[in-house]
């Protein structure tokens, strides 16, 4: 993934560049290792390794040994703030729904969709402006709504989210469903929030 170029914050080196500094400038509290955002990332561990290492020596990142893991988080360089700010307009969504879906009950999976998936997924075309929001299972819709809203409004987003049961997903009888899953989705990690 290295060499593929960022879409969504394109004045970045690559995709792996973008992902890596997403995952770790969006949540400045966080701290993981290099095995962990790789996984995350889908970036070559090697090739992360050597992204994080460019960002280390510039303070953008910094990073602490426990045992033979290698643990990153946010550095203190006066670049953090803006990098964060270009960020929160391109990978924010994903960081920003996860957070405001983690805690809400009855959700049993969440994907976001449409072109801003597209998008996160490698496909060409113009920036997204609006997200679209997947929930499966039977939360309280207003809840969830209202979460995705103020979530993604403080990035300039418009949002839709769209609601399916475990069994009208997986059935996919409705033609938003067979077309939605036959779409790039970029599937939510709900289980960090809601812990």
């Amino acid at each position: 993934m290295t060499r593929v170029r960022s879409i969504l914050a394109p004045i970045l080196r690559n995709e792996t560049q973008a992902r890596l500094l997403a995952a770790l400038l969006l949540r400045p509290d966080r701290e993981a290792s290099i095995a962990e955002l790789a996984r995350e990332t889908g970036a070559d561990a090697g090739n992360l390794h050597k992204e994080a290492m460019r960002l280390i020596e510039a303070d953008i990142l910094t990073d602490r040994r426990v045992g033979r893991a290698r643990l990153l988080r946010r550095g203190d360089s006066p670049l953090a703030k803006p990098l964060v700010d270009l960020l929160e307009l391109g990978y924010g969504p994903k960081p920003a729904t996860e957070h405001a879906l983690g805690a809400i009950p009855g959700i049993e999976a969440a994907y976001i969709g449409g072109s801003w998936a597209a998008r996160y997924l490698g496909g060409n075309g113009p920036f997204p402006r609006d997200v679209d929001v997947i929930v499966i299972g039977v939360p309280n819709r207003d809840d969830v709504s209202e979460a995705v809203r103020a979530a993604l409004r403080p990035l300039g987003r418009d949002s839709q989210v769209i609601f399916r049961s475990r069994t009208a997903w997986e059935n996919a009888d409705d033609a938003f469903t067979r077309t939605a899953k036959a779409s790039p989705l970029v599937e939510l990690d709900l289980r960090d929030e809601a812990s």
